[in-house]
């Protein structure tokens, strides 16, 4: 079963957000995990919020530190924001590393948009990278 690992920094928002997009567009055969290299110690209440308007449910997810993972025989590292990506350490073994970088939520608000719509409107941009990246490694 292939292993992969969405990273973020505080894996509050963004990286929860990208595990359960993949974990739902890939299905079986597939281990999806998110984690950060500063854990916030929470998933965002919005980001949970969004979510669960696309059907996915994030209310068990619980941000974890990327050590845990180490260990763990990650096959495909994807971080979603700078900060993770530059704090990325090496993952044993072969292992394929993508960043693909989404603005962070909580601070991505612009003129006359609600909290929510940012998040939304991230949530949408990671939907669509993810949903697609999926559909490449389920055509190979």
């Amino acid at each position: 079963m292939k292993k992969i690992l969405i990273l973020c920094t505080g894996n509050s928002c963004r990286s929860h957000m990208a595990e359960g997009i993949l974990r739902n567009a890939l299905g079986e055969g597939y281990e999806v995990h998110s984690a950060g290299a500063k854990p916030a110690g929470y998933v965002h209440p919005q980001a949970i919020e969004v979510m669960t308007e696309l059907g996915i449910d994030m209310s068990g997810h619980s941000s974890k530190h990327l050590d845990q993972f180490l260990e763990a025989g990650i096959d495909t590292v994807i971080t979603v924001c700078g900060n993770a990506d530059q704090a990325c350490p090496t993952f044993p073994g072969l292992v394929n590393r993508y960043h693909w970088g989404f603005e962070d939520p909580p601070h991505a608000q612009r003129e006359g948009e609600e909290l929510v719509d940012a998040f939304r409107r991230i949530r949408d941009e990671i939907k669509l990278v993810f949903e697609a990246y999926a559909s490449g490694l389920k055509e190979n």
